[in-house]
């Protein structure tokens, strides 16, 4: 039996919490390695509020799935990780390709509420989702996204300070994506 096995939790004892939880603490380390660019698990749970343990389970999975590798060690047992180095600028710039794996998780997290929505406890049952379209200017966007951010401040910390949560509390994805609306390319071609 391997620490993996021994760390992964048994697929039918898995609740919708938990798997959740999986998207926040990847999601949590991914963002951690790229502010401080290299960390080993031991200052990921210090950081992020976790254990060294839960840590070290999600940079390896992360690793297997190749969004992150070892960072050169300087001595001793320390087994530091970092965001995988591109060697080809061909995909695109570092940023962009975080923000493809977050979409990409945000994208497996709502495919996976909807497909196990009804196993959820009834008062979880229901989501929120909604989308508009707005004709906006490029300062009213941003002012739009500020209200979003401010509207959303209170209930920030509770990521970081696990007794702040109320009982209740679950974790809930809040997606938010605020950009304009290009014309197709024969849109373009007809105002010529």
């Amino acid at each position: 039996m391997t620490e993996d096995d021994v760390n992964t939790p048994n697929d039918q004892t898995r609740n919708m919490g938990e798997e959740l939880r999986e998207h926040e603490v990847r999601t949590a380390l991914l963002g951690l390695l790229a502010e401080v660019g290299a960390v080993t698990a031991t200052e990921a749970a210090s950081r992020l509020g976790y254990s060294s343990g839960l840590c070290s389970f999600h940079l390896r999975q992360l690793a297997r799935h190749g969004y992150i590798e070892e960072a050169p060690r300087s001595g001793g047992r320390a087994r530091p990780w970092r965001l995988k180095q591109q060697t080809s600028t061909a995909d695109g710039p570092a940023e962009e390709q975080f923000g493809d794996l977050a979409r990409g998780l945000e994208d497996e997290s709502w495919q996976r509420w909807l497909t196990q929505r009804d196993e959820a406890p009834s008062a979880w049952r229901h989501d929120e989702a909604f989308s508009a379209v707005a004709y906006l200017t490029p300062e009213e966007m941003s002012r739009v996204a500020g209200r979003i951010r401010r509207a959303l401040a209170p209930y920030q910390d509770r990521e970081q300070r696990p007794l702040a949560r109320p009982d209740s509390a679950r974790p809930v994805a809040l997606i938010t994506r605020l950009f304009p609306l290009l014309p197709h390319a024969t849109d373009d071609a007809d105002q010529d």
